[in-house]
């Protein structure tokens, strides 16, 4: 402040009383505030020579007035950034430029544990499982009707069942009877070998592998006295009176002429074709 004659506005004498000047022009400190002060951008009030005045960026507050947007921190003596022409502190700047969590919408603030997925974040705590709800943090998952799953719920819920076990089936598995199953709980009854892949029959709902079924549950032929199998050349068999024979077996017991789709005759338990019987 200096020495002037006269106030500019009012004219009063300023000889000997302090005064500001204002493009140049001495101005008493009563016109000052009425006349030339800078309005406040938050109250809307002059901000008169005896306040203390804060400025950014072509704007003016009182430094009372000079508080964060959001929480309202008065910001006169820390560190501060606008967005959209609010004046916002560090902490609230931070989260208005965060991304926002897809289950909760709040802010995963700088250094948070999140989770990414197909273009959205989360926060680690609400990245969870559609199912049981309950986090999946940075386990494997699965996905269905873009909804997430834990591979336990995920396997309970669309995971086939095995027709034997009564379990998900989770990987590999084969059909049997037109029902998935485990491959290892597709197994021999008898010897409880695996049988994907393999050769295999079923007797009363029971499945074996060939030497099973041959050593446990087939008939022996009344001819050769094997098993009859039903696999290879021992697919047909024919019954008669209580006995069972390979079709190939079933042979005249003088000249061994096949008799599987003949005529024979049957005496003292033994077959014969129709000319070596009429020879008994």
């Amino acid at each position: 402040m200096a020495d002037c004659s006269k106030c500019f506005y009012c004219r009063e004498d300023l000889s000997g009383k302090k005064f500001l000047k204002k493009d140049e022009k001495q101005v008493c400190v009563r016109c000052f505030d009425k006349f030339c002060a800078n309005t406040c951008a938050e109250c809307r009030r002059p901000i008169s020579t005896d306040s203390k005045e804060l400025h950014h960026k072509g704007r003016y507050w009182h430094s009372d007035c000079f508080r964060c947007a959001k929480c309202y921190k008065n910001l006169a003596k820390e560190s501060f950034g606008s967005k959209n022409d609010r004046i916002l502190c560090g902490t609230c700047s931070s989260r208005e430029d965060a991304p926002r969590c897809n289950g909760c919408y709040k802010p995963i603030l700088a250094g948070t544990e999140s989770v990414e997925y197909n273009g959205n974040s989360w926060h680690d705590e609400c990245f969870t499982c559609y199912q049981c709800q309950k986090p999946i943090s940075s386990k494997t998952f699965q996905t269905k009707n873009n909804n997430v799953y834990c591979n336990s719920c995920h396997e309970k819920k669309f995971a086939k069942q095995c027709a034997c076990c009564k379990k998900p089936i989770t990987t590999g598995g084969v059909n049997y009877k037109d029902q998935p199953w485990h491959s290892e709980c597709l197994a021999c009854f008898s010897c409880r070998k695996p049988l994907s892949g393999t050769r295999f029959t079923s007797h009363e709902e029971k499945v074996y592998c060939v030497d099973c079924y041959k050593s446990t549950v087939a008939k022996k032929c009344n001819g050769c006295q094997d098993p009859i199998t039903g696999f290879g050349q021992a697919t047909n068999v024919v019954n008669y009176e209580g006995g069972t024979w390979h079709d190939y077996c079933f042979n005249c017991k003088k000249c061994c002429l096949n008799l599987a789709k003949k005529h024979f005759v049957s005496h003292n338990g033994d077959i014969y074709c129709s000319n070596c019987s009429k020879k008994l």
